[in-house]
């Protein structure tokens, strides 16, 4: 009843946004052309890797794997050390980053429901929660405000024929899996297309002549020449380097003297980097360098995968990957570049997340939003390398919901971390200890405190994923 409650309550707020905003769309577009002295808002690419590690990249100390279309990415622009993602797995990370609440609030958190209805069922007896029509993204608001706005690549907040679907809730156009236990499957024998199967054949019976990294390329860049007389929003969700690990060919790496799991990993983290750099220059052949931010990031920290681990060091030497709320799992790439709006050359250690996402995107816009419908906040001082000491002032809150419970937040250098359900707070000094290996919660118990009475209340139960089943 409680969880309604504030559901009630954001929705009120977001319906009064929606009416405002109804209102003042065109006014505030006509502010911002004459604030930029162009002819309307900037466009805006999001670009995200699934299961990259940070350091996976030359430009966060990578030495073995190539990216240097993503290094010259952040020569141009900033690079940002304490970016998070909003999970530690894929789909809550993607609920967080499109609804702009972070786990303790949003509908999905975790890739799989505990109990409770308005489930849906896929493949072999596995199920899913979607989104519904009362949970507003990003896309929504910018397409309400004359945004064309696309998608390619994995979604993961939504089945066929449910509220929550890419099209249903904000994009005009989209290609790529719903789900992702299908989104591995680079090889497969069909994506969807808006609200359609589309075949592969192809890639039917086995064979593996289409790789669907390359489709989803050839479609953002299809959707760069159709709108680029517009304001614009592409959402580009690659699925590399995710685990099946296999690439059309291992170059540049096929002769290292490297496992044959490690060569596939580097020659897909490098056929992404060079999609990334065709995507930009297709901007800047535009003539859309100067008025569009292009955004680069992962869903969560690297996935651990013996013979890669030790060889690329993909966390960095930061503690845990992939599903852990340590630094390993949840911290990721992040640069955004746009000539002339955010410094390049810039690299910035202000700590943000995936929740910051939407009201950054809606500020940049120059769309009207009631702050209090989000968990973030928007980073655009930030991201025109001007100070924003409200970032390391505020909590920043993960959990991950299951028969553990864990919990992680973070404020300025602190970081707290709940291992499971009644566990000891742990703490972290990140500023002398990046890699989380000494607890100092016993040395520091005020600030063990101050944590302890914010988790109180930073969450709201889910029928989904409640407290209870944790107990159990």
């Amino acid at each position: 009843m409680h969880f309604q409650r504030i559901r009630d309550w954001r929705n009120r707020g977001l319906r009064w946004g929606s009416l405002l905003l109804a209102a003042l769309t065109t006014g505030t577009m006509g502010v911002y052309a004459a604030a930029a002295g162009d002819s309307g808002p900037p466009n805006i690419v999001f670009i995200m890797a699934d299961d990259l590690g940070h350091a996976d990249l030359g430009c966060y100390g990578q030495e073995k794997i190539l990216t240097p279309h993503i290094d010259q990415l952040a020569r141009e622009g900033t690079r940002f050390t304490q970016t998070y993602a909003g999970a530690a797995v894929c789909a809550p990370s993607r609920c967080v980053l499109m609804t702009g609440l972070h786990t303790g609030h949003g509908r999905i958190r975790d890739n799989n429901p505990l109990v409770g209805g308005e489930l849906e069922s896929f493949g072999e007896g596995g199920i899913r929660l979607s989104l519904r029509d009362e949970d507003r993204t990003v896309a929504q608001s910018l397409r309400n405000a004359g945004y064309a706005t696309g998608m390619v690549g994995k979604w993961g907040l939504g089945e066929p024929g449910t509220a929550g679907t890419p099209n249903r809730l904000g994009f005009d156009e989209w290609l790529g899996y719903l789900n992702q236990n299908h989104a591995p499957y680079y090889y497969t024998d069909f994506l969807w297309r808006n609200e359609r199967k589309e075949p592969i054949p192809q890639n039917a019976g086995g064979r593996r002549e289409v790789y669907t990294h390359d489709l989803f390329t050839e479609e953002a860049l299809g959707f760069l020449k159709r709108h680029h007389q517009r304001p614009f929003f592409l959402y580009v969700a690659y699925t590399i380097p995710h685990d099946r690990l296999e690439v059309p060919t291992l170059a540049p790496y096929e002769n290292e003297p490297w496992p044959e799991k490690a060569k596939t990993y580097a020659a897909m983290v490098t056929r992404m980097d060079r999609d990334v750099g065709r995507l930009v220059a297709e901007i800047d052949r535009l003539g859309l360098g100067g008025k569009t931010l292009v955004f680069f990031t992962s869903d969560n920290g690297a996935r651990s995968l013996p013979g890669v681990d030790d060889l690329f060091r993909s966390s960095g030497g930061l503690r845990g990957r992939k599903g852990a709320l340590y630094e390993g799992g949840i911290r990721v790439p992040m640069i955004v570049r746009c000539p002339g709006t955010v410094p390049a050359g810039r690299v910035s250690d202000l700590p943000w997340y995936f929740a910051d996402v939407s009201p950054t995107f809606l500020d940049l816009a120059g769309i009207p939003y009631r702050a209090q419908s989000y968990d973030g906040i928007s980073v655009v001082p930030a991201l025109r390398g001007k100070s924003q000491p409200a970032l390391s002032e505020r909590y920043l809150y993960w959990e991950v919901p299951g028969k553990q419970f864990r919990q992680a937040a973070r404020r300025g250098l602190w970081k707290a971390v709940r291992t499971g359900l009644g566990a000891a707070l742990e703490l972290y000094d990140l500023r002398n200890d990046e890699a989380e290996s000494q607890d100092v919660a016993r040395t520091h118990p005020e600030v063990v405190a101050e944590f302890e009475r914010y988790l109180a209340t930073a969450r709201i139960e889910s029928p989904h994923w409640p407290v209870a089943a944790a107990r159990k």
